[in-house]
């Protein structure tokens, strides 16, 4: 395998390569010197000749190479170093990394042999489902919809009732409760001591769990893809997999996201938030000169119709016509068919007051209108809006490509979207402004900046740039605002190193860091190994991956039975190739691979590339292990 480019998803791409025992060559005419450091010290060759200009791509073995995964973070030298592969090996397993659309269609269509494979796209669902708090990852496999439904046992059924009976907590397997239904992941709920500031000791997670800051247990080790009759008790949490159908059929009601997830804030914070509204400025004069007029307008049609005079025998005007004759004194367009000329001194005089306090009030109601109209359009266009009347909405920190992906993601959702950006010359805002998502052109940090986007009203945060300091700085400052509500409103971080992802979990207590390197780089491995890559997502901490491979004639995999194949992967279904029977799900232990069937498989993503290393195998030949 050769890798063009070391930085990013390149980095992450080789790790993942290496780890599965890949020879990989990488080719960076100017890498980091740390990543150049550790992919040195793992044994791989760092080409650092220029693949576009000079012989990069042939010191490195491209004559005899399998893929070339290209994942410079240019889109420039990207596109040509993918255009001088395809010249130099049209035959080789090509896969780009191109954000752009329109040049990444158009790249596809010019590779013939080869992906083009956008990160932004990749990741955004991921960071989406964290923001909106659901359960629930769908997958179509074979043509059936199944679900991996993450609930926690005792509360997904007949609740109530389990709570009243104290042996709820006895502990039962996977299969008396769940049936037949494949369990991905078990985490298991231990209260227990934690890590004391004074003797630094450390809990077994294994037998005393975990606690939380804020007291709540926290999973112990998480078993992956463990077997049916793996022990689970009330108040652990499992993943498990089912077709949709079947998932209805046994019962299953996951539990559907907290009511801050959908309505936003709490009735005291909507009251707050209602009174900061009345306190604009702007608004409350309109209002108040608004009022004045229509009360005066009010006042003067009473007091012309009992006091106006009307011809000899001094009738009175009805109130419409007076109130025709108070609109036309205040407005001074009339005296052409009503005048006070004959009427008494103190009709005159009020007559003469009411047009000086009228004309105040229509010009002074008329400049505040126009005012606030003019205000909102420049804080609009300028990004200074503060966001009011708005609750349960997310909050996305940073408009890059994986930021505008989640953005049209949650507004595809039917969430209301309130986008922090820093950089007023963004190349998505314009974008962003045509979802019509209210826009805050400030620094994210700022307790001020929390104010204007409504943070007290937010259902989520996703905090999305590109540098992982900054999220982590600005992730610390959103939890500090957000107070007694941080373990409500789930605050999503964008982090590149997956190794990171872990420390800010354990350091800091954040339960939402996703990798984008980590949800994209199983992709690119698979598109250049011929791997159908379906679908990733996260359980925890923990990504998994559900790919569709075609077992090979010849292959390891063929005879092979399900129960042969790593502990930590899972065969969801299999497709016959003589196509007699149609998806065959859950298949039993027993059940043997033949060649042309099609296997949808389900795990890490280090145990799935070993699944298919071993098919690409010779039968007989001694898998080697990782």
């Amino acid at each position: 395998m050769i890798i063009c480019g070391l930085e990013g998803v390149g980095f992450a791409t080789l790790e993942q390569l290496h780890l599965s025992g890949l020879p990989v060559t990488v080719v960076d005419d100017d890498p980091d010197a740390r990543l150049k450091r550790v992919a040195e010290s793992w044994g791989v060759p760092v080409v650092t000749t220029s693949a576009r200009i000079g012989d990069g791509l042939s010191e490195a073995g491209i004559d005899t190479a399998q893929a070339v995964i290209c994942t410079e973070e240019t889109e420039l030298k990207s596109l040509e170093i993918a255009l001088k592969v395809r010249s130099l090996r049209p035959d080789i397993q090509l896969v780009v990394q191109i954000a752009n659309r329109s040049v990444g269609d158009a790249l596809q269509k010019a590779l013939g042999r080869g992906q083009v494979l956008d990160v932004a796209s990749l990741a955004a669902p991921s960071f989406v489902e964290a923001c909106l708090g659901t359960p629930v990852h769908r997958i179509h496999m074979g043509g059936t919809e199944f679900s991996v439904v993450e609930l926690t046992v005792g509360e997904d059924r007949d609740s109530h009732q389990q709570r009243s009976h104290p042996e709820s907590t006895i502990p039962t397997t996977f299969r008396d409760r769940y049936g037949s239904l494949v369990p991905i992941a078990v985490m298991p709920q231990e209260p227990g001591p934690v890590q004391t500031a004074a003797t630094g000791d450390q809990p077994d997670s294994k037998e005393n769990g975990r606690l939380s800051k804020a007291g709540n247990p926290i999973p112990s080790e998480m078993a992956i893809c463990p077997g049916r009759d793996h022990p689970i008790k009330y108040g652990d949490k499992v993943a498990l997999l089912g077709a949709t159908d079947e998932l209805g059929r046994a019962g299953i009601q996951p539990k559907a996201p907290h009511s801050h997830n959908q309505l936003g804030s709490s009735v005291a914070a909507k009251i707050r938030h209602r009174l900061n509204t009345i306190k604009e400025m702007r608004i409350l004069g309109l209002l108040l000169s608004a009022s004045g007029l229509i009360a005066m307008m009010l006042l003067a049609m009473l007091v012309i119709h009992f006091g106006y005079r009307v011809g000899s025998r001094h009738g009175h005007l009805d109130l419409l016509r007076s109130l025709y004759f108070a609109v036309e004194t205040i407005s001074t367009v009339g005296f052409g068919d009503y005048s006070y000329a004959s009427q008494n001194q103190w009709m005159v005089g009020f007559a003469i007051a009411l047009i000086i306090i009228g004309i105040s009030l229509v010009t002074l109601s008329f400049a505040l209108f126009t005012n606030f109209l003019v205000s909102r359009r420049i804080e609009q266009s300028f990004g200074r809006l503060r966001v009011t009347g708005l609750s349960g909405h997310v909050i996305v920190i940073g408009l890059g490509s994986v930021g505008i992906g989640v953005v049209e993601g949650l507004v595809s959702a039917g969430k209301k979207v309130v986008v922090v950006e820093k950089d007023d010359s963004n190349r998505y805002l314009g974008r962003a402004r045509a979802l019509g998502v209210s826009i805050i052109i400030a620094d994210a940090t700022q307790k001020q900046t929390h104010f204007a986007a409504n943070l007290d009203g937010a259902s989520a945060v996703a905090i999305l740039t590109s540098n992982d300091l900054t999220n982590i700085e600005t992730g610390l400052a959103i939890r500090q605002s957000l107070g007694d509500r941080c373990e409500e409103v789930p605050t999503v971080l964008r982090v590149f190193d997956p190794n990171l992802a872990g420390m800010m979990e354990s350091g800091f207590g954040f339960r939402h860091v996703r990798s984008t390197a980590a949800l994209a780089a199983p992709w690119f491995v698979g598109a250049a190994l011929g791997l159908g890559v379906l679908e990733t997502f996260y359980v925890e901490q923990q990504p998994f991956l559900v790919a569709k491979l075609k077992i090979a004639a010849g292959g390891g995999l063929q005879g092979l039975s399900m129960q042969d194949l790593s502990a930590r992967t899972r065969v969801i279904a299999l497709e016959r190739s003589d196509g007699v029977g149609g998806l065959e799900y859950p298949p039993r232990r027993g059940t043997r691979f033949d060649r042309g069937d099609t296997a949808y498989i389900l795990g890490p993503y280090e145990e799935i590339i070993g699944v298919l290393r071993r098919d690409q195998m010779s039968v007989g030949a001694k898998f080697p292990a990782n």
